[in-house]
């Protein structure tokens, strides 16, 4: 086992114990003993059972047959979610097949930030994540079910219901996944027109049309953004079954791996001899692991949150220092846009899950050791899903990549390090995702801070002619407690341009930027956020800033004394606190934890949080 990831994973346990203990003890003590419902009155079962069918009634009258929850994240505004339109039917169906029963539970929200970049409604995405995690336990609460499926993929909808669903950390639990669309026009001939869009040089109708080549049927987005980072960090958790991430939206594998999901969870619960609770299976090693292929994979840097709050659910701290030294050991073998020209699909092809596992177990940067959906041990992950007939079998996957650009080796490494830093310095600490770069460029910025309190105002600072020049452009007031820490997306086009017409350009931020995000350098997640009174509040323009992920900096050059003297700026933040709703959300946004707390306000009371 690779020394350095032995030591993050001692000093998680350690650092985890008191949190961790009190989890597992909460779960031993809720453990079922035959079907949960025998634990309600008549009457409280009966209004059950007046939803059901008669042989769902028939089922659920019985003292041995196990209640499977599905809690769904379905709309047909999210394209990754269309496909789960017909899942109900079709896991109703296998999970009684095997033994049980199924019912919908509930429905959580889900949001599409491709949709809300750059508009009012983006304000709302982080927080989302929180209502998400609610409503799964308001589905779970009345304590009818010896289990759950949970359907959900995109950027906040897979992470809440974790975040959710480990609040029951008792009940055996199997995230379902819907698969990517397949791949539309190459990334770097719409970024081409996106350029010119953002230049005035082409009209909407052509944008549209070259984003609907690329966006073009149900199934996940085909980038590595977070919603793939998602997949691949729920596979490394052992939550998915092998090799169920990649495989495209309604092809016959896929329905068979949904219909394999279904039967697994059935036979998990504690009315057999396979009892797997979620709470087991999300374990300080299995978090490690995730954290492990986040890096060598070049991830979303939206995941130094989400897995922050997801691990914090089962009673595990992680800190970033923690992606830090990961990173630093474990090397990026693996190419995909924005870190590569390739996509998801160009990944599946090269080998996928079961090769990118398979490499990493063998050089001794995963725990084999732990407990998954699909059984004790992770060595199970290097094979690959088949169809047989119509059901779904599994084979060894292949011993190496069949495509070196995309999926490489930890002895040829596409990179020494793995795809993100974390700077640090007189301005806090912030996240760097290095290997969107090119090439490794652009790591060391020092140029002179321009200071913008919203979005707009940058864009308007470009189509004024303000940003040609060097410059670091400081986005403040976009934090957890600010407006809810929207994504930046839109901004990157605009210093893209900047960068292409020859000046250093950088980007510190206590906001937020998708996966997706490439060629621009940027500190992002700048915490303490400036409306914590971080010292990002602290950066007048003109104050030379340097990003160095080399050396893991992030600091403004202005004398220490004159810089603690300043006063902190404030922002007239109103105009992104009504509207599109966002009025309803102040107390989630007054008591949202910093980014590299997880960003969340949802555990901010709750008694084993306090026990630091």
């Amino acid at each position: 086992m690779n020394t350095a990831i032995e030591r993050v994973t001692r000093r998680i346990i350690e650092r985890s114990k008191p949190h961790r203990e009190a989890y597992l003890k909460r779960i031993d003590e809720n453990r079922g003993r035959g079907v949960f419902r025998d634990r309600l009155e008549c009457s409280n079962l009966a209004h059950d059972l007046a939803a059901c069918g008669q042989s769902c009634r028939q089922a659920l009258m019985s003292d041995d047959v196990p209640n499977i929850a599905i809690i769904t994240a379905y709309n047909d505004l999210v394209s990754a979610h269309e496909p789960y339109r017909a899942y109900p039917e079709v896991l109703k169906k296998a999970v009684a097949e095997a033994g049980g029963n199924a019912q919908v539970a509930g429905g959580v929200p889900a949001m599409c930030d491709g949709i809300t970049q750059g508009e009012p409604g983006m304000d709302l995405s982080l927080m989302s994540r929180d209502v998400i995690a609610m409503s799964t336990v308001i589905a779970l609460c009345h304590n009818v079910f010896d289990g759950a499926m949970l359907l959900g993929i995109c950027d906040k909808i897979l992470p809440g219901l974790l975040m959710g669903a480990l609040q029951f950390g008792y009940l055996p639990m199997i995230l379902v996944p819907g698969g990517p669309m397949t791949s539309g026009i190459e990334h770097s001939e719409k970024n081409k027109v996106r350029a010119l869009f953002a230049q005035g040089k082409v009209g909407r109708k052509e944008m549209l049309e070259t984003e609907v080549k690329a966006y073009h049927s149900p199934g996940t987005c085909t980038f590595y953004g977070t919603a793939n980072s998602n997949q691949l960090m729920a596979e490394m958790l052992g939550m998915h079954l092998p090799g169920a991430s990649f495989v495209n939206a309604n092809t016959p594998l896929r329905r068979a791996l949904t219909i394999a999901a279904a039967k697994q969870v059935t036979g998990m619960t504690s009315l057999g001899d396979n009892y797997t609770p979620i709470g087991h299976v999300i374990s300080e090693k299995s978090v490690v692991n995730a954290m492990v292929g986040l890096m060598a994979s070049g991830g979303s840097t939206n995941e130094t949150m989400h897995l922050v709050a997801i691990a914090r659910a089962a009673g595990i701290r992680i800190d970033w220092a923690d992606f830090e030294e990961i990173s630093d050991n474990v090397p990026l073998i693996v190419r995909i846009y924005p870190n590569g020209s390739g996509d998801i699909n160009t990944f599946q092809q090269a080998g996928g899950m079961a090769v990118f596992i398979r490499e990493l177990l063998e050089n001794g940067m995963l725990h084999e050791d732990v407990q998954t959906v699909a059984g004790q041990g992770f060595g199970r992950y290097t094979q690959q899903p088949v169809l047989e007939g119509d059901q779904a079998a599994w084979k060894d996957g292949p011993a190496r990549s069949s495509d070196p650009g995309t999926i490489s080796t930890v002895q040829e490494p596409m990179d020494k390090v793995g795809g993100t830093k974390i700077l640090q310095g007189n301005l806090g600490r912030a996240v760097m995702k290095i290997s969107a770069l090119k090439d490794g460029e652009n790591t060391y910025v020092e140029a002179p801070a321009m200071v913008f309190h919203s979005q707009q105002e940058l864009e308007d600072a470009f189509h004024e002619g303000r940003l040609d020049q060097d410059l670091v452009a400081v986005v403040r007031f976009q934090g957890p407690r600010a407006n809810g820490m929207p994504e930046l997306h839109k901004l990157i086009m605009f210093l893209t341009v900047v960068m292409q017409r020859g000046y250093t350009v950088g980007l510190v931020t206590d906001g937020r930027l998708s996966g997706a995000s490439g060629t621009v350098p940027f500190a992002i997640h700048c915490t303490p956020e400036a409306a914590a009174g971080g010292n990002i509040a602290r950066i007048r323009d003109g104050d030379v800033i340097v990003m160095d992920a080399a050396n893991s900096r992030l600091e403004v050059k202005v004398d220490r004394a004159e810089f603690e003297q300043r006063p902190c700026a404030t922002a007239d933040l109103k105009a992104s606190h009504y509207g599109l709703g966002r009025q309803i959300f102040a107390a989630l946004r007054k008591e949202q934890l910093g980014a590299d707390e997880g960003a969340s306000a949802i555990f901010a009371y709750t008694t084993e949080d306090k026990t630091e």
